[in-house]
């Protein structure tokens, strides 16, 4: 039986994406278990240099697919280059990042391979030899327990902020097996990669979000919760209205049409919690919401409630954190 657990090691600027560092320490566990090897497996030019920083959160190989035909994304070539690689090492499980690469990727490569897939996990443990995964459902309203059968090729797909990174080992670095590529046409053609230069850190990444909702009451407010946003070291987020009113992007919507985020700390601000805003970020840490309706259902599942005029607890709350930093960088 197959023992290595694999890695989809997502890559930007030379470094890897948070995810993958989660994803690693994940998948050192389960190969300990199993007796196998933790693989990170990164595509794209310069993707052996990874390996020191594979190594340092639990890899023992990387499988670099160094190609400059890799560099940017498609569906068809990356599919093009792993499913072969797969269908040779025969790994017992690989991870991927719900991210929205992985969550292209992932289904097409499953189908490639004939493999099961589990979309969504927040966990995945191995009991009595199986992979069982848990992943919500119904908007969040429950919790699924998934076991994957047989003895074929299984792929869980992990929400990012669920899982939390190994220990780094300094030193450690991973074993590179370079992987040749064969430049596969692809359907699809790159034209341009246009930055989104507003996020300071990604939603889906962030450990904190601030978020506004139709209580806001206009673009020109959103300000405070970037404010806000930028002391705590977070992200600002919305719920579907501000969208469709063009207040702000439609990059910022978390919910059931936009992201799903899984911070450890959400400050809903004028969000009344709608389903398919829940559906979206229910999974955070710790919710604290604000709105003057105390009948508001985001109440039900926040961990602290201010019932509340959002436009003077906000910047309370904006005093308060200036405050406190403050008095951390002058102890006298």
């Amino acid at each position: 039986m197959a023992t290595d657990v694999w890695v989809l090691c997502e890559h930007a600027g030379g470094r890897l994406r948070k995810i993958a560092h989660e994803l690693l320490g994940k998948a050192r566990e389960l190969a300990g278990r199993l007796g196998g090897r933790a693989a990170a497996v990164a595509l794209g030019e310069g993707s052996g240099a990874l390996a020191e920083e594979a190594g340092t959160h639990g890899a023992d190989v990387l499988y670099a697919l160094d190609s400059p035909a890799l560099s940017s994304y498609t569906t068809d070539s990356y599919v093009a280059a792993l499913a072969p690689l797969l269908q040779r090492e025969r790994p017992f499980l690989l991870l991927v990042g719900s991210t929205a690469l992985g969550r292209d990727l992932a289904p097409r490569l499953a189908a490639r391979l004939r493999a099961g897939i589990v979309t969504d996990c927040t966990s995945v443990e191995l009991q009595e030899g199986r992979v069982v995964v848990t992943r919500p459902v119904m908007t969040r309203k429950a919790i699924a327990r998934v076991a994957f059968r047989g003895e074929g090729p299984k792929i869980a797909v992990v929400l990012p902020n669920v899982l939390q990174p190994a220990p780094p080992v300094p030193g450690a670095r991973a074993e590179v097996v370079a992987v040749p590529v064969d430049a596969a046409p692809s359907r699809t053609r790159l034209v341009g990669i246009e930055a989104v230069a507003r996020e300071t850190v990604s939603l889906t990444e962030a450990d904190v979000i601030v978020s506004g909702g139709r209580g806001m009451r206009g673009p020109e407010h959103f300000t405070m919760l970037e404010e806000l946003a930028a002391l705590l070291g977070g992200a600002v987020g919305s719920s579907r209205p501000p969208v469709d009113s063009g207040w702000v992007p439609h990059d910022y919507e978390i919910g059931q049409t936009g992201k799903t985020v899984n911070p450890l700390l959400y400050i809903a601000c004028g969000i009344s919690g709608a389903p398919q805003h829940l559906a979206g970020m229910s999974g955070s840490r710790y919710i604290v919401a604000i709105n003057k309706d105390p009948q508001a259902p985001i109440f039900g599942v926040a961990s602290y409630g201010i019932v509340g005029d959002v436009f003077e607890i906000v910047p309370l709350l904006i005093d308060e954190v200036r405050r406190v930093k403050g008095a951390r960088r002058d102890p006298a």
